[in-house]
């Protein structure tokens, strides 16, 4: 296990001061062009040589015909060239002095036949010079310290905490606008493709290793040094999160992901003992990798699985009891002392059983900071589940009716949903236990940006976030398991 990642053979890959690129060009919607693009977009600040063996000039950079032509050995060298002329190209990397390569072309293992040979081959080319490469059969990385988005897509999100080792490449490309939608991106992100050099344990040591790394999340279709996985994921789980999703576990989903990536998938028991071990979460879906993943990376974790439940509706606060119970989640009662501070805040309409049902609080801040104070303070309390119904609409449309202009009423409903995220982030930092909401409101309105912005994750359903709860109560006895 390595103690930084200097010492980590993708450390240059994804820090590189200088990148010859094979396969840029001026074609519009070709790969090459697109991945080259995408690379100047982000605001790479390191040199760049284009490597044409026609143009001139590729995007506005001088372009050379060679490698053998470029004016120094760049730390970093990327392929999107027919598959015909990589074993070609590796070699004359390799004499150029190149140390480390991104391999994006397909054809290999994955193809079989010929495919597999033609892996062996450009391993064995790779190894003679001492290169270290991601791939073949990949999308590239991102790396958001450094400015560096290789994949063919653009990457406009904001740096996040969320570090990502993938066995597709489209679940690094389609996740940016995914995250950014959820306030959130990627620390930095691998496509190892077929890894036939470096592989899914190489990314789980440089992710463990990450100081911008707070949480790491993995899509698996088969591990191949076993071992050497679940050494490095017990030594990073202590004192970072792994959650992953595996999906070579059914007869369908080993022969998709042989397909795809030429990995030979296991029973769907191994690989569940096997995470389980290591302590590392298991996401059943997408959506829940990175809904664990979030919470994980900007939540305090709880001291136990006490759940309280707050909303104005007893159809959603119901649901998201019978949620919690199916997570596993305990709902206890409240302390003497806590129903006492909310006989004073709740409506003779509200229900002071958990779930604390408030229908419409006589002050509506007394929803947002009054009330979950109460609960938070509650020693039989661990974590707090609250249904939000706070559309933008609801409080500026009285405001008009009242004669308020609408521009100023916008701008007064915004201030006051404003307000009220501010005081859930401050209860979340004074308490230190962890806050989740949902709501079945849009969660691109203002208010759930808010609640967002202010580390509070909120989801589309009672589901999701009752699962997100169970999934931090069960890093905690991981983590506990894995210190003792």
């Amino acid at each position: 296990m390595i103690e930084s990642i200097t010492e980590s053979p993708l450390y240059k890959i994804v820090n590189p001061k200088s990148i010859a690129f094979l396969g840029a060009s001026n074609s519009f919607g070709a790969m090459g062009a697109n991945c080259f693009d995408s690379i100047i977009k982000r605001g790479f600040e390191g040199e760049l040589y284009p490597v044409h063996p026609r143009d001139e000039v590729v995007q506005g950079y001088k372009a050379y015909k060679t490698v053998e032509e470029l004016p120094c050995a760049p730390d970093l060298a990327i392929m999107v060239i027919p598959t015909r002329v990589v074993l070609e190209a590796m070699e004359a990397c390799g004499k150029k002095g190149i140390k480390n390569v991104i391999c994006v072309t397909a054809g290999f293992k994955e193809v079989g036949g010929e495919g597999i040979e033609r892996e062996k081959e450009l391993v064995r080319i790779a190894e003679k010079y001492g290169i270290r490469f991601i791939g073949p059969n990949c999308i590239g990385v991102t790396n958001s310290s450094a400015k560096l988005n290789t994949t063919f897509l653009a990457d406009n999100s904001k740096p996040g905490f969320i570090g990502l080792a993938s066995q597709s490449g489209s679940f690094v490309t389609q996740m940016f606008n995914y995250l950014d939608r959820m306030d959130q991106g990627f620390s930095t992100a691998f496509s190892v493709g077929n890894g036939a050099n470096i592989d899914l344990v190489d990314c789980l040591e440089y992710l463990g290793a990450s100081p911008d790394t707070k949480v790491i999340a993995l899509y698996v279709e088969g591990i191949v040094r076993g071992r050497e996985f679940m050494e490095t994921a017990k030594a990073i789980v202590p004192r970072k999160p792994i959650v992953a999703i595996y999906v070579g576990g059914s007869e369908t989903g080993k022969r998709a992901t042989f397909s795809h990536t030429g990995t030979m998938a296991g029973p769907d028991a191994l690989y569940d003992g096997m995470f389980r071990q290591c302590g590392i979460i298991r996401a059943s879906s997408i959506v829940e990798l990175f809904d664990f993943a979030w919470a994980l990376g900007c939540l305090p974790l709880p001291k136990g699985k006490n759940t309280a439940i707050q909303t104005n509706s007893g159809g959603p606060g119901a649901t998201a009891a019978d949620c919690c119970g199916r997570a596993g989640l305990t709902l206890p009662s409240l302390s003497p002392e806590t129903l006492e501070k909310l006989k004073d805040l709740l409506p003779g309409t509200a229900s002071a059983n958990n779930p604390i049902d408030i229908t419409f609080a006589r002050n509506p801040r007394d929803f947002w900071h009054a009330i979950p104070k109460a609960l938070l303070e509650d020693p039989n309390i661990d974590m707090l589940l609250t249904y939000y119904l706070t559309p933008l609409q609801a409080i500026k449309r009285p405001l008009i009716s009242s004669g308020v202009e609408e521009a100023e009423a916008e701008k007064m409903a915004v201030e006051f949903l404003e307000s009220f995220a501010q005081d859930a982030g401050n209860l979340l930092r004074e308490y230190g236990k962890p806050m989740v909401g949902f709501t079945f409101r849009g969660l691109e309105e203002p208010f759930p940006s808010m609640l967002r912005k202010q580390g509070c994750p909120i989801f589309s359903s009672p589901e999701r976030a009752a699962a997100v709860l169970s999934a931090m109560v069960q890093y905690v006895e991981f983590k506990a398991r894995l210190e003792a």
